[in-house]
């Protein structure tokens, strides 16, 4: 059986670093995207205030099956 899938691109962000960006754009996603069965990082940047690390901002292709 083949798979067709959809791709959506969001950005996310977090103080608290990538790994918090990324469940942040996911828990977000999910409200809204059905069946979602994998991400991809495309970019990742800090935001810097006061020569100190402010935010990390993280793209993500979030990828989700068609439905029949």
């Amino acid at each position: 059986m083949s798979r067709v899938a959809k791709v959506v691109k969001i950005v996310a962000n977090s103080p608290n670093g990538v790994e918090a960006a990324i469940h942040e754009g996911l828990s977000k996603a999910s409200k809204t995207v059905r069946g979602i069965h994998g991400l991809k990082v495309t970019d990742w940047t800090i935001g810097v205030e006061d020569n100190k690390i402010a935010s990390h901002k993280v793209t993500l292709e979030v990828a989700f099956g068609l439905d029949e």
